[in-house]
């Protein structure tokens, strides 16, 4: 008999949340020390309210344990073999069968289109997760990280032409085909797609969750600029229509929240925009990515009326931005299971 799987929304209950520790000096250059202590202040931040596992590549263990607080309570580091440190987009993504029994899939990785070199450690890392944790692994061919889609749970995925239609992905499957996969290996019945990602996301070609996330069953948060001049100003509008029209797999139209701060600083020489969409769930919490920016407090405050009864918590984030993702980028859920 087939096992049917489903993708629980972000907001369930976490076992844990999975990271893995950048040591890529090829990427993060003169940022690397500071990018460590700004991966260790999220996962001692989410470690207030769930277990973290810290990845780190062999070798690394014991500064990736130093870092995070040596005998800090909820941080555990394990060492596997690692390319990177965007485990949304590497690790596995778990699902749940109709007992609650948990499973991972294991989707193909290509370093979002073979920006970086090498990554086949990091194609290799999904599988040796789910032996660590000894978690039935469900095996697909299609390319996906996990920052290209957003899951109500209840058979609604949102996601972006932009990304999952880019020819360095997928480039021998159709629309109908990705969907398709989409809707076997998570159990959706309905694909939205929205036609843009972030303009300036270059890195990941457009991910949705620099876009928007469900904050609930037919509740969405997105970003929305208020300022004229930004590069997504008429983009996110866009994306704000499609949604607007559009209505969830059990046919209730949306709630739409609207984020429209920006913060633009400089890290290391060069302009980045610290995006406040790409936060994490965390058990009672909102981990969320700030930038010691004015802008910071009005999406805190968007942010907790969004998500009433979490404690609403800010990380600064800089480089971790400048790297090309924000907290969201660089950690995986871990559904509580219940069979």
């Amino acid at each position: 008999m087939t096992v049917t799987y489903r993708m629980p929304a972000e907001w369930t209950e976490h076992e844990g949340c999975l990271m893995a520790w950048p040591v890529r000096a090829d990427l993060w250059g003169d940022t690397l020390a500071e990018v460590k202590r700004e991966y260790a202040e999220v996962a001692r931040a989410i470690a207030e309210f769930e277990p973290v596992t810290m990845v780190a590549p062999p070798g690394h263990g014991e500064e990736a344990r130093a870092l995070c607080g040596a005998g800090v309570a909820g941080v555990t580091v394990v060492e596997l073999p690692l390319d990177d440190s965007w485990f949304r987009d590497s690790a596995p993504i778990f699902v749940l069968d109709a007992e609650g029994r948990r499973a991972g899939v294991d989707f193909r990785f290509n370093a979002w289109g073979g920006k970086h070199h090498p990554w086949d450690a990091d194609d290799r890392i999904s599988a040796l997760l789910l032996e660590h944790l000894d978690v039935p692994a469900v095996r697909s061919e299609m390319i996906l990280e996990g920052g290209a889609i957003t899951v109500d749970g209840e058979g609604t995925l949102i996601t972006t032409e932009q990304c999952l239609l880019h020819p360095n992905r997928n480039p021998g499957m159709s629309r109908e085909e990705i969907e398709a996969e989409l809707k076997q290996r998570l159990g959706v019945t309905k694909v939205i797609w929205l036609p843009y990602g972030g303009l300036l996301d270059t890195e990941t070609d457009g991910h949705v969750d620099g876009v928007c996330a469900f904050a609930a069953p037919g509740k969405v948060v997105i970003q929305l600029p208020a300022d004229p001049e930004h590069p997504d100003y008429a983009r996110m509008r866009a994306n704000r229509a499609v949604l607007e029209h559009s209505t969830d797999a059990q046919g209730r139209p949306f709630e739409i929240v609207d984020v429209p701060q920006a913060a633009f600083v400089e890290v290391d020489g060069r302009e980045v925009e610290v995006g406040y969409l790409n936060y994490y769930l965390a058990n009672g919490a909102v981990v969320v990515p700030v930038a010691d920016h004015p802008e910071d407090e009005g999406a805190l405050a968007v942010l907790a009326a969004a998500y009433p009864g979490r404690k609403v918590v800010g990380v600064r984030s800089r480089v971790i931005a400048w790297g090309g993702g924000g907290i969201h980028c660089i950690t995986q859920q871990v559904p509580a299971a219940r069979g």
